[in-house]
């Protein structure tokens, strides 16, 4: 069943909400829409009070790890983490208090995906996929084609989101965390189109990020996938800056799911 599944990004130490498209260190275009003035530990209680499973605590650039680390701490087991993931850190990460891995770039060398570098993550975490998330986050190019994004989704790889890749990708991991880069921090609205093929696409558990802005895209998600997608809502949250939705509305919308 569609739930809402909380995150806490994170961008120079902070916890930020940044239009995911702009998502570029090195460029004046870097466009954000919210920082908040509390540590990550303080959204990662909150969840946790809330029972909120399932959430991912993202790291965007270097700089973070104190405050990543502060927030697995606050919530041992009970958050996904990503950003700089690779086969010689995701074990400590999960030593550190992480529930799972979140994995992307480092599976695509000069862009490239590298099923070496798959196996090498997996063999790190002793084979045990359960630990690990693959995002597969994403640009579309053109009207009905996305293709993964890495390097703070800035670089477009080689591999399409097909039905033919998530298949492939499925044996190595327990979920999916996809972030539609094009609109995420937005709030203009999901990709509809995205999201039903990935209901269509997916056998294991997948997360929707980008463009969710109230709890009327969260019933969409749930009409559109048949209730096989989650939706991750950030930048229209009142705990974020926000005016589109409040959180507790969110945790009472999963309450009614049964989530």
């Amino acid at each position: 069943m569609t739930r809402f599944r909380p995150c806490i990004d994170l961008h120079a130490g902070e916890v930020k909400q940044i239009v995911g498209g702009t998502l570029d260190s090195t460029s004046e275009a870097l466009k954000t829409n919210y920082v908040s003035k509390l540590p990550a530990s303080h959204y990662a209680c909150m969840y946790k009070e809330n029972a909120l499973t399932g959430g991912h605590v993202i790291m965007l650039g270097p700089g973070n790890s104190a405050a990543a680390t502060d927030a697995l701490q606050a919530w041992p087991g009970g958050l996904q983490l990503g950003g700089g993931i690779s086969d010689t850190n995701a074990q400590s990460w999960i030593d550190a208090g992480a529930e799972k891995v979140i994995i992307t770039s480092f599976l695509f060398p000069e862009g490239k995906f590298s099923q070496e570098r798959l196996d090498a993550v997996l063999g790190a975490l002793g084979g045990d996929r359960t630990k690990l998330v693959i995002d597969i986050s994403c640009r579309r190019q053109g009207d009905d084609r996305w293709f993964v994004a890495m390097n703070k989704w800035q670089t477009i790889t080689d591999m399409e989101v097909t039905q033919e890749s998530i298949k492939s990708l499925e044996p190595y991991c327990s979920e999916f965390l996809i972030h539609a880069a094009d609109n995420e921090g937005l709030q203009r609205g999901v990709d509809e189109k995205l999201i039903e093929r990935l209901a269509r696409w997916c056998s294991i558990p997948v997360t929707y990020a980008g463009g969710g802005r109230s709890l009327d895209d969260l019933e969409a998600v749930k009409r559109l996938s048949h209730g096989k997608v989650d939706l991750t809502i950030g930048s229209a949250l009142d705990c974020f800056g926000g005016q589109g939705v409040k959180f507790d509305d969110c945790v009472e919308w999963n309450k009614k799911q049964g989530a």
